[in-house]
């Protein structure tokens, strides 16, 4: 009796969470007749303009009039100090303080998961609203900080799309160094990463830095023009990070790239900061120009991190050997 009682209870649970989802009204659409051609975004240009953003009608705007432009292929750094007081919504609706919320909702915004209360994003000059929620998210490349796997072949993971040839989806594990690029063996990797080989329930079988490693290489089997990485090395260790970093100089060196960061020595080469203060742009420059104002607030962040500008001048020279390094291959 008490047995059956409890599978009612969660029964009648899981009819309730279906209730709420046939609730939830619908995205916009897949695609649209203004849908731009296979080749965009083929500069990466992106522009937003006086944006704002609310996660609901009514609440609190966590992005205020948010206006800046990022020229294709340069590198921006997003980053901002804690304690900025803006809120979200979680999904048991309550009112959640979450001090860096104007950093991730920035790629809320791009990626449309929240249409904006006004203001306009465009790439490469065309305005996102009018663009298919399927074509403009599958144009972008994302390496979210907390990859998912699902249960398939690692081959599926990879390209859920069947867009590319074995070849190609072995080139991308090499080239994130997944599997021996310089010619050796290594029977271990081989059979863990082989295309074939079995992904756990949400990548179980595979460490925490070997998940954002898969992560980057679906970028890479993307190619797409616009990289986006979010807090993408701030749960793995030195190693990992090491290989990341490397990948990501020497891969995207011709994308834009958009990279919210958790690790201020990670966006010290890139070619300009974004400081997100209390949902609204506070700074936007080099790195150099920000760190020598001392009353600014990267300065401030970069001052807690221990980060110094002898260290970002060791940071940008180390990135330009592999940009170097690139050009010679």
């Amino acid at each position: 009796m008490i047995s059956q009682f409890a599978q009612n209870e969660q029964n009648m649970n899981a009819v309730e969470r279906v209730l709420h989802y046939s609730e939830l009204e619908p995205e916009g659409d897949a695609t649209t007749p203004n849908d731009p051609p296979m080749i965009w975004p083929s500069k990466g240009h992106i522009s937003f303009e006086n944006v704002e953003l609310a996660y609901r009608e009514g609440l609190p705007l966590v992005l205020k009039g948010v206006s800046f432009d990022v020229k294709p292929g340069e590198k921006v750094g997003i980053v901002g100090r804690t304690g900025a007081g803006t809120f979200f919504i979680n999904p048991l609706n309550q009112y959640i303080d979450q001090p860096e919320i104007g950093k991730s909702s920035l790629l809320q915004a791009l990626f449309r998961t929240v249409e904006l209360q006004g203001g306009k994003i465009e790439i490469d000059g065309q305005n996102i609203r009018s663009i298919g929620l399927d074509v403009l998210r599958g144009r972008l490349a994302l390496v979210p900080q907390d990859s998912t796997l699902f249960l398939g072949t690692l081959r599926e993971n990879l390209d859920p799309q069947g867009l590319r040839t074995d070849a190609e989806l072995i080139s991308v594990l090499q080239r994130a160094w997944l599997l021996p690029n310089d010619g050796t063996a290594d029977p271990i990797a081989e059979a863990k990463f082989s295309l074939d080989s079995t992904v756990g329930d949400e990548g179980s079988n595979f460490s925490v830095g070997e998940k954002q490693l898969l992560a980057l290489c679906r970028a890479l089997v993307k190619n797409s023009r616009i990289i986006i990485l979010d807090e993408a090395t701030s749960s793995v260790d030195v190693e990992t990070d090491a290989k990341l970093q490397k990948t990501i100089q020497r891969e995207f060196a011709s994308s834009t790239l958009l990279c919210i960061a958790h690790r201020l020595n990670t966006i010290a080469y890139y070619d300009r900061v974004l400081v997100m203060d209390a949902g609204g742009v506070a700074e936007f420059d080099t790195v150099l120009n920000l760190y020598d104002n001392e009353k600014s607030i990267f300065r401030s962040l970069c001052n807690e991190a221990n980060l110094q500008r002898s260290d970002i001048l060791r940071i940008r020279a180390d990135h330009t050997k592999i940009i170097a390094e690139v050009g010679e291959v």
